[in-house]
């Protein structure tokens, strides 16, 4: 991209605020002004020193709008290890968050947060060097200590997902894993499927049992039983082939699975007895992983809305920095059910 030719010469160093004031005809106090309070100043002002800033290339130093401001306009967001397939998921969410975030005029700073981390380290050496203004917890589980920790602390935070336990502390958004599950069964149950599985994490997940918890409401409206038709595994596919095989064997010609991690193991216990994924057995994941699509039979899945959490956390978290003392709210997203050709009608 070419240099703007008012921009000054890259051997003359950066550009300051003075020079900025200088070449706009302004003092110093009135760029700080446009950058930091643009309400104090004229339209004609306001837009001829902006204009100047964006030919001069002048970009403010972060150290020292934190000093005049207290804030660094950084969001902190610890990353965890992310079990079986779920990283790809969790890609996409860091990924809506960093964009939601730079359209608010905000970074994300990414810092190693362990799981099970009771000491959290990183979350208060960020608090103590005043490097971030909020935090956006994700991996939430049950007794999970960041939310009452830094809600002490009276530091901003959003959680993208609930506390599944205890007393709700703070703002959260999160997807109504239930819901669609429930659309799952209810897909199912319009193509003939009567014999419907579910294949879930153990119990004790939050998110697990919140996804069990949609696929057993469904089963009960429609007078179908869930007795012998739900079975556990680990978030791995070997695991899920094993977990899955009682459920193949008491006839269920549909599976419902928490994950795609999960279905795509289901894929794997049909194969091995000769049985083919979207003609023998109907198999629904959940996540909507980039696997999914490309797996043999496509695979239908429940897509999580990222893009909106990703939002949705960032306004909640401004929200809070704006306004501390406001009542706690709290998102609940709709997934949607992707249809492939892994869901066929029995005996099709």
């Amino acid at each position: 991209m070419p240099r703007s030719p008012n921009a000054p010469s890259p051997k003359a160093g950066p550009v300051t605020l003075a020079m900025v004031a200088r070449r706009a005809g302004v003092s110093p106090q009135t760029v700080s002004n446009a950058l930091n309070s643009p309400e104090l100043l004229r339209s004609e002002t306001l837009e001829r020193v902006q204009r100047t800033i964006d030919e001069m290339g002048y970009r403010p130093h972060r150290a020292a709008q934190t000093l005049r401001t207290r804030s660094s306009k950084l969001i902190g967001y610890g990353i965890r290890p992310a079990p079986g397939n779920s990283a790809p998921v969790m890609d996409r969410f860091l990924h809506a968050l960093s964009q939601a975030a730079d359209e608010a005029g905000y970074r994300i700073l990414l810092f190693a947060s362990p799981p099970g981390n009771a000491s959290l380290d990183g979350h208060e050496e960020l608090i103590d060097l005043h490097s971030v203004d909020g935090f956006v917890l994700s991996g939430t589980d049950r007794g999970d200590p960041r939310q009452t920790w830094l809600a002490k602390r009276g530091i901003p935070f959003v959680g993208f997902g609930r506390m599944w336990s205890g007393r709700q502390i703070g703002d959260w958004a999160d997807v109504d894993g239930a819901s669609g599950t429930d659309a799952a069964v209810e897909h199912l149950v319009a193509l003939g499927h009567r014999r419907i599985a579910f294949l879930g994490w153990p119990r004790g997940s939050g998110v697990g049992d919140d996804r069990a918890e949609g696929w057993q409401r469904a089963m009960r409206r429609h007078g179908l039983p869930v007795r012998g038709r739900r079975a556990q595994s680990l978030d791995d596919t070997s695991s899920a082939r094993a977990a899955v095989a009682p459920l193949l064997d008491t006839g269920a010609t549909a599976v419902i699975a928490a994950s795609d991690m999960l279905a795509m193991g289901c894929y794997q216990a049909l194969r091995e007895r000769n049985a083919a994924p979207g003609k023998d057995v109907a198999v629904i994941g959940f996540d909507d992983s980039p696997t999914a699509a490309l797996l043999s039979p496509g695979l239908s899945t429940v897509a999580q809305p990222l893009e909106a959490a990703g939002h949705e956390c960032v306004r909640l978290l401004l929200a809070r920095i704006a306004e501390p003392g406001a009542p706690p709210e709290r998102v609940l997203l709709e997934p949607s059910l992707v249809v492939r050709d892994s869901t066929p009608a029995p005996g099709s």
